[in-house]
């Protein structure tokens, strides 16, 4: 057994290492084509020369922390053997460890003395991979055929001669073929960025000391991982979340099962009774439920560094065949929906073992994509809208939760600024504000959402999809925490002036000059009773326009008197606040098992709106027509019962 790295040699190239990963991330900012990349839908890591992490970047984003190491062994696997000074390797493979096909994963391996010592590796998401929709995103598509191009690994780079045609062949296949070049060329100068890094620490501590740094990187973070899982408890824990619902499927939330399992200084993650693939893209392949998984715990133990060591004591069961674990072809490019099923659901898990770090589920992230001709110009050239929105993350245990954040599928994503979104395309954001009652109610209020109304303007040929989830399975509070709110986006058609619900999930609907759409995105859950909530922090958040008078009264039961709104001064009305509350008190449990359909009929008279069904009554419609969905309020009655009315 060779000698241990000196403490002080150890820590610098820890730390190096990480760094190298850094000045990557900053190459692609500094030089990607694409605005998506630019507001930092990427990620960079550094591999040993088996394909194992040595380090990720500090503002990676959550979703690609687990699958990168994966993509570099598949590289490996290909290339094994014919490897040369000067490679570079292009893969998007969702079925071999990768998340979806915008996911462009870009590999160079890194020589020393004719050896390959370690793989430096760059991922942007595209804003385009062909496929049948703009922005790749085809809600109908069953299979991988209709996503865009699958690239498993290849060479762009040959000996450090770049492969024109194989690069342009990939660029014609999509919608934007100047930016994929430039984005391609982007990620492998940040890989050479990284090669120029390592080769210095080599020439300055040799190789075999920075081979052995790389080992002694993941051994520590190994270490410390099993260090903080033997601490806790033994035992086993479950839960379960949910989609939406299986577009080719019967009405009906769809279950992601999970049980947890410490065992020693080892925890086991089982997905067994898990939904079978559903027949939409949101179905998650194996290499992003591990990924989801990783980024779930590390939440709870934010002080590791990252790297494969802390993948060591995991283990995931993930059954074949599942949303969970699907296999080619089944289409997965919408596999964040799954995704973020599975981090809350470990955040509600990993709440339980650590009460001290409880956190209520966060929003779901969502995906607005809008395509065609623009025709600002007179070359009317392809434009693509490809945007998403910060939400709510879910109350904490003795705080409230995070307003206006980046959703925790990507911690590290910008909200892209609306001034470049409109520079680039042809649309108007007439719109984009903190949205009052989105927050789920709790003694620890749940994080605001926002709601974003954008116009299309000049353009021919448009077509907008939407790519979200939680307009059913709504986000959901903890320790007897409510709801925050249903996703959806609404379009009012300038021809007819009337207002559309699109939902949640759809694709390649038709749209004109003039037509406006608008979407909300989810305030986080409350945590504890929100009838235990102090007064004056619900004056607060009514000052601060979090939460309506209105529903001050019915979710908190708290009656606030308006002072001088101009100067938001309110006042609370403690004896009627008292008598409320009691009144509340008494007649929630029976709210919860009232009938549904005379509930949904209520919703279609206009008694009660969307709130009062989500959080009084546990009942789930179609937010257009208000058609009762059954079997949705059967299985979020249940959920509700368990997280919520239990704990009252």
């Amino acid at each position: 057994m060779s000698q241990s790295l000196h403490p002080v040699t150890f820590e610098v190239l820890k730390n190096a290492f990480i760094t190298a990963v850094d000045q990557m991330g900053e190459q692609v900012l500094r030089t990607c084509y694409s605005f998506v990349i630019y507001n930092r839908d990427f990620s960079s890591a550094l591999h040993d020369a088996s394909g194992d992490s040595i380090a990720q970047g500090n503002h990676d984003i959550a979703v690609h922390v687990g699958t990168l190491h994966l993509t570099c062994k598949d590289a490996i696997r290909v290339f094994n053997g014919e490897m040369r000074e000067g490679d570079v390797y292009l893969v998007n493979d969702p079925y071999a460890g990768g998340t979806h096909f915008p996911d462009v994963r870009v590999i160079r391996p890194i020589f020393v003395d004719g050896e390959v010592i370690a793989f430096a590796q760059s991922n942007g998401h595209w804003s385009d991979v062909g496929g049948s929709v703009p922005g790749s995103f085809d809600v109908g598509a069953k299979d991988m055929f209709k996503e865009g191009l699958r690239i498993t690994p290849v060479r762009i780079y040959d000996g450090g001669r770049f492969c024109h045609d194989v690069a342009n062949m990939i660029a014609a296949n999509t919608r934007d073929p100047a930016s994929i070049i430039g984005d391609m060329m982007s990620q492998s100068e940040a890989t050479r960025v990284a090669e120029r890094e390592l080769l210095r620490l080599v020439g300055k501590y040799g190789k075999a000391t920075v081979v052995q740094g790389f080992a002694e990187v993941q051994d520590y973070v190994e270490r410390a991982t099993r260090q903080r899982i033997a601490a806790l408890p033994d035992g086993t824990w479950e839960t379960v979340d949910h989609i939406d619902r299986d577009p080719a499927g019967a009405e009906g939330l769809i279950p992601i099962r999970i049980k947890l399992s410490i065992k020693g200084d080892e925890v086991v993650y089982d997905f067994t009774g898990s939904h079978p693939c559903i027949g939409t893209l949101y179905n998650s392949a194996f290499g992003t439920t591990f990924s989801a998984v990783v980024a779930g715990m590390k939440t709870f133990f934010p002080d590791l560094p990252l790297n494969s060591g802390f993948y060591r004591p995991i283990k995931v069961i993930a059954p074949d065949d599942s949303v969970v674990s699907a296999r080619w072809p089944v289409a997965v490019t919408g596999f964040l929906m799954p995704f973020e099923k599975i981090m809350n659901s470990i955040y509600e898990i990993w709440s339980k073992i650590m009460p001290e770090r409880a956190m209520s589920c966060a929003f779901n992230l969502e995906y607005l994509l809008t395509g065609g001709r623009d025709r600002r110009a007179d070359a009317a050239s392809i434009f693509m809208f490809y945007d998403w929105l910060p939400g709510g993350w879910g109350a904490r245990n003795g705080k409230d939760g995070a307003n206006v954040t980046t959703a925790c599928f990507g911690t590290g994503l910008m909200a892209q600024p609306v001034e470049g979104q409109e520079r680039t395309s042809p649309i108007l954001c007439n719109e984009m504000e903190i949205l009052t009652d989105s927050p789920g109610p709790g003694r620890w209020r749940g994080g605001a959402g926002v709601r974003k109304t954008s116009t299309l303007g000049e353009a021919d040929q448009a077509v907008i999809s939407y790519i979200c989830d939680r307009e059913r399975a709504i986000v959901w509070g903890t320790n007897g925490g409510l709801p925050a709110m249903p996703h959806g986006l609404k379009l009012v058609r300038r021809a007819s002036g009337k207002e559309e619900w699109l939902g949640t999930i759809f694709s390649d609907v038709p749209i004109e000059k003039g037509d406006v759409f608008s979407r909300p995105t989810s305030g986080g859950g409350g945590f504890g009773d929100p009838l235990l909530r102090d007064p004056a922090l619900v004056v607060e958040d009514v000052a601060d326009d979090y939460v309506s008078i209105e529903r001050a009264a019915k979710d908190y039961g708290v009656v606030i008197e308006v002072v001088d709104r101009d100067l938001a001064e309110f006042k609370v009305d403690e004896a009627a606040t008292k008598l409320l509350r009691a009144e509340i008190r008494a007649a929630r449990a029976s709210w919860l098992e009232a009938d549904p359909e005379t509930i949904a009929e209520r919703y279609r008279a206009g008694e009660l709106d969307a709130l009062d069904l989500v959080r009084r009554y546990g009942v789930i419609v179609d937010w257009g027509t208000g058609e009762l969905m059954p079997n949705s309020t059967s299985e979020f009655r249940r959920m509700m019962q368990l997280r919520s009315a239990a704990h009252w």
